[in-house]
């Protein structure tokens, strides 16, 4: 990681604001700072590379996804820092979508929201990784909010590839559809300084996509559809393969292939003699071939000799005939084989008058084997599906949007959401990452985690693992509505009492440069592109 200055902010105070105008209050930019926050804007996907982004994540690669570990977890023991989560400007908020207007209330009773999901995205090596987001109010239902380290890799400093958001997500299955991110937006020192006190990301995504049927078609009209599509092959009888093939032709969907050979030991040849031997030992003769097999001095000076029934000497690669000169590296190399039972032969080194080694033999020995190859014909029809889509429309229209916070002090009760799945750094496994899950708890200064220089961090108290990167950290959340207001993204996993379990979900701390962050995403166009 790059090393940084830390910036200095003096606490300024002020009331907390509801916004009741949506246009009006994202348009304007944060009233914090003097001058326009650090933002970085990087586009993820093109509207032509879209459906191909979403083809990409079938259920199958969605369900085989695992969660993203890396840059998410801290344990040990954290030194208390003196630089501290707070104000640079007035308190507000941006409402939930459908609570414009409304006061922030209580919640009692937990159910889950519907605007939390998983964030899928391809890593640096290319592998299906996941972390968890949130849909968030916005002019243009278009949002998501997220940890940065689940969109940004710092250390490539390129956006991860693939990117979808899927609300609602269980195992393997989209309910409201599948949004690919067009937009990262995201602060120019985690950019650039991989400052965790800007692991926030807002994600800009297309209208969703949804899966309305499949329809199986001709293999021409296969290949002209530009779609989401796949194949599948059948296995048939022979009788069915000559049925179709006479009625579709070589370019057709029917056809054949040789198995895999199934070679077994079989008794000698009744024919077998000094004029044929040859033929059998080269290429052998209706599927029979006289093959050697390996043995050690021991078992082969026990078998017969002057037969060609199994099991008797094979004398021709055999003793005097099978020794052969060796170099002294793989004389050494053998003698370790020898050892460990991977060598069968025999070694022997060869000494002059003074002791010396100068030449190395090796000698193997071999018995006779005869075997039969046979090889089948297989006979498939391929059948040819595509998926028919829809837009599914705007994401805050589907699955609705929370509101955002910012400047807020410490001491709030506040909801984390997501979908924790690794272990405990114990081994203990006590989440699935299937299905979401929730901790209830009162913000506090975290305790400082230098490698990450996370020194402005929130945290409360909770026993999530990592899969919960990038949940929602929710203020006056209300269960009725099954919405509140981000005031945070889970950014670190800890480990605080250094006992091999995790106990605290951090945030980065959201201040007037994170509303300016947002206010910008949240007045970004994305809209649709074509399903068909």
């Amino acid at each position: 990681m790059n090393s940084r200055a830390k910036r200095l902010t003096l606490p300024l105070g002020g009331a907390l604001v509801a916004s009741s105008m949506i246009g009006v209050s994202l348009a304007g930019t944060a009233e914090a700072t003097s001058a326009a926050p650090d933002r970085k804007t990087v586009t993820l996907a093109s509207s032509g590379n879209a459906k191909a982004i979403a083809g990409y994540w079938t259920p199958g690669k969605l369900k085989s996804a695992t969660t993203y570990v890396a840059e998410s977890t801290a344990s040990g023991s954290l030194r208390s820092g003196a630089s501290r989560a707070s104000a640079d400007g007035k308190a507000g908020l941006v409402a939930p979508i459908g609570g414009e207007g409304a006061s922030a209330g209580r919640s009692r009773n937990v159910n889950l929201p519907t605007t939390v999901g998983k964030v899928f995205f391809l890593d640096d090596k290319g592998r299906e990784r996941w972390c968890s987001g949130s849909s968030v109010q916005s002019k243009y239902r278009n949002l998501v909010a997220t940890a940065g380290h689940c969109v940004y890799d710092t250390d490539t400093n390129k956006p991860f590839s693939n990117f979808v958001f899927i609300p609602g997500y269980y195992q393997g299955k989209a309910p409201w559809g599948v949004y690919v991110g067009a937009k990262v937006n995201v602060h120019y020192d985690f950019d650039v300084y991989e400052d965790y006190d800007k692991d926030y990301a807002f994600v800009n995504v297309y209208n969703g996509i949804k899966q309305t049927g499949v329809k199986e078609v001709t293999g021409a009209e296969y290949d002209k559809a530009k779609g989401f599509k796949y194949t599948e092959d059948r296995a048939i009888t022979q009788d069915e393969f000559e049925q179709g093939f006479a009625k579709y032709g070589q370019l057709g969907p029917y056809w054949k292939k040789l198995s895999d050979p199934d070679v077994q030991t079989v008794g000698k040849p009744a024919d077998v003699s000094n004029a044929n031997i040859e033929d059998y030992i080269k290429d052998g003769k209706g599927g029979v071939k006289l093959t050697a097999v390996e043995v050690t001095e021991y078992d082969y000076k026990k078998a017969p000799a002057g037969s060609w029934d199994n099991n008797s000497r094979f004398e021709r690669f055999s003793d005097d005939q099978g020794k052969v000169g060796i170099s002294k590296e793989q004389y050494d190399k053998l003698l370790k084989d020898k050892a460990a039972g991977n060598f069968l032969g025999k070694l022997e080194a060869v000494k002059d008058v003074n002791g010396t080694e100068i030449a190395w033999y090796k000698t193997q020995y071999f018995v006779k084997k005869w075997v039969k190859t046979t090889v089948k014909e297989l006979y498939f029809h391929t059948r040819y599906h595509v998926i028919l889509l829809a837009d599914a429309g705007r994401l805050g229209d589907n699955v609705g949007g929370q509101g955002v916070a910012w400047n807020q002090k410490t001491g709030k009760k506040v909801f984390a959401f997501g979908y924790p799945a690794a272990a405990h750094l114990d081994g203990d496994k006590v989440y699935s990452g299937h299905t979401m899950k929730w901790c209830y708890g009162t913000t506090t200064n975290a305790p400082d985690v230098p490698a990450y220089k996370a020194q402005e961090h929130q945290a409360i108290t909770c026993a999530f693992t990592p899969g919960a990167s990038g949940g929602p950290f929710l203020l006056h959340y209300r269960s009725s509505k099954r919405t509140g207001y981000l005031n945070g993204v889970v950014s670190l996993t800890i480990d605080s009492n250094n006992n091999d379990r995790y106990d605290r979900v951090t945030t980065p701390y959201f201040d007037g440069e994170t509303a300016g962050i947002y206010k910008y995403a949240a007045n970004l166009w994305t809209g649709k592109f074509p399903t068909s």
